[in-house]
């Protein structure tokens, strides 16, 4: 797969300042979300919202007057001047979404996760290629800035990564067309391939159904990434606890990102244990040194994560720059998330992550009807 830059100023990329038109596709909570932001922005205009819901599109035209409105994916994308769009629908629909509206020529930025299967995603990468288009994944993490800074640490030269966790727990929402894994594991499985610049080698995982229903509703997930880094998960839809954390153990220090401490989103424990290089005490045995310092925490920039994601969007389809998260990234979580299925599905058992998207989904036939009754 070519994953090079695509070329400046080609034909579907803008190089004036003309404000970019935008149509979003869904307009639920996080549709809303896009709606308000890209209405915010001096760069972009919202054109056009499409969603089922006529709640849903009274609400946008109380508080954007001006934007048209529609129930017809084609009809907001085909409005004059719409050059790209947001696809807030469902995770069984973004295939099908995102496929039509990149045969139209649109440039796209996906919800995650991408697709639910990860041949499809692959579709996706060479239509928007083929197209010349920009195709980008709403992994919103990766923009946020807590999360950069704690990249910062992670790729200094002081110590090596031993291991890493994340915790992402709530009391729902609950979803319908996808488990808590497929739901809530995109943010942290993203998060550590972007800390760590490369994708997991194999998976261990483990759900279950705590609130009787029929979806996976809570999860951990275990991760074998290059050079014996170890990654873990835990995920949930029925734990009071609201938790948005990720922490980073290294030979030196320990790294915590919590995404709900507005005050010191980011610390950093200048604590660590690693083995003296001298000659071992016996065979297996090694002297280890401990060492102790400060906690620091550092500023981090004020700046919302997803306007940044979204203004990454823009300058991503002004100049034909590959996204940050592009479709290669968001197959990269998909492949990870089609191999948690399949260690589910063997109670756990370690399984590699395949480097073709291959797999077909248990529920790929109730996903697919799915898919087909958005219009």
């Amino acid at each position: 797969m070519n994953t090079t830059l695509l070329p400046l100023g080609g034909k579907k990329h803008l190089e004036s300042a003309k404000p970019l038109g935008v149509a979003i596709i869904g307009c639920g909570y996080w549709g809303m979300n896009y709606v308000r932001i890209f209405n915010e922005l001096t760069d972009a205009r919202v054109l056009a919202v499409c969603d089922q819901s006529a709640e849903r599109l009274n609400e946008v035209a109380r508080r954007f007057p001006g934007v048209y409105l529609t129930t017809q994916i084609e009809d907001a994308a085909s409005q004059p001047d719409v050059e790209a769009v947001v696809v807030c629908t469902e995770a069984s629909t973004h295939f099908n979404v995102a496929r039509r509206l990149l045969m139209a020529g649109k440039h796209v930025l996906v919800e995650k996760p991408l697709t639910i299967i990860a041949a499809d995603s692959e579709k996706l990468i060479d239509l928007a290629e083929s197209n010349s288009a920009i195709l980008m994944v709403g992994h919103t993490f990766i923009f946020n800035a807590g999360v950069r800074k704690v990249k910062e640490y992670v790729q200094d030269d002081r110590g090596r990564v031993y291991y890493l966790y994340a915790r992402r727990t709530n009391l729902g929402p609950i979803r319908r067309d996808v488990n808590a894994l497929w739901d809530l594991a995109p943010h942290d499985i993203a998060i550590f391939n972007y800390l760590l610049g490369t994708t997991p080698q194999w998976v261990s995982a483990v759900g279950g159904k705590v609130l009787g229903n029929c979806r996976d509703d809570v999860g951990f997930i275990s991760l074998g990434y290059p050079d014996n880094v170890l990654a873990h998960v835990h995920v949930s839809w029925a734990d009071p606890d609201k938790a948005r954390e990720v922490v980073v153990v290294k030979s030196d220090k320990r790294i915590v990102f919590n995404d709900l401490n507005g005050v010191e989103q980011v610390r950093v424990f200048e604590k660590g244990v690693s083995p003296v290089e001298h000659e071992p005490l016996n065979y297996g045995e090694f002297r280890f040194e401990i060492r102790d310092g400060d906690i620091i925490s550092p500023r981090i920039e004020p700046v919302e994560p997803l306007k940044h994601q979204c203004r990454h969007f823009l300058d991503c389809v002004r100049t034909g720059k590959r996204p940050i998260s592009s479709g290669v990234e968001g197959r990269d979580v998909v492949r990870v998330l089609e191999a948690v299925n399949r260690s589910i599905e063997c109670k756990g058992l370690q399984v590699e992550v395949e480097n073709k998207g291959d797999y077909v989904h248990p529920n790929v036939n109730a996903l697919e009807t799915a898919t087909s009754a958005v219009r």
